[in-house]
């Protein structure tokens, strides 16, 4: 069901100083600044030749981004994203297996443009995953 990663996502209290870092330091190419206000961040994407890192930070009121910095105010791993080729079957097949999808079970558009959503990370190890459909 899984295919690659797509992304890992770093959530950070300043994308600013984030994109800098990681271009200016790390010598990353780095996307523009997105706005998703559906999902409540403004993200970044670093370009590997393998895969993405995403950097996020909270955009608007009741921002999930905006409750983890106040528990991890330094910022941290986030999320990591698997692509799935039919995001419908997969997310039938996790719910009947007993995972929980967050949200109302529908997926939204994602920063590509693609269906997401997202899997209680209670049901894998700690882990909050995004499957993204390619």
């Amino acid at each position: 069901m899984l295919g690659r990663v797509n992304h890992i996502a770093i959530a950070v209290p300043d994308l600013a100083a984030a994109t800098a870092s990681y271009r200016d330091v790390l010598g990353a190419r780095v996307s523009a600044r997105q706005a998703l206000p559906e999902h409540g961040v403004t993200v970044v994407f670093v370009e590997l030749p393998n895969t993405k890192v995403e950097l996020l930070e909270p955009l608007g009121e009741g921002s999930p981004i905006a409750a983890f910095l106040e528990k991890s105010p330094a910022g941290g791993m986030h999320h990591i994203c698997y692509e799935v080729d039919d995001i419908l079957a997969a997310r039938d097949r996790l719910v009947a297996g007993g995972a929980r999808v967050l949200g109302d079970g529908a997926p939204k558009t994602g920063a590509h443009g693609k269906p997401v959503l997202f899997l209680h990370p209670k049901d894998f190890f700690g882990t909050l995953i995004e499957l993204e459909q390619v």
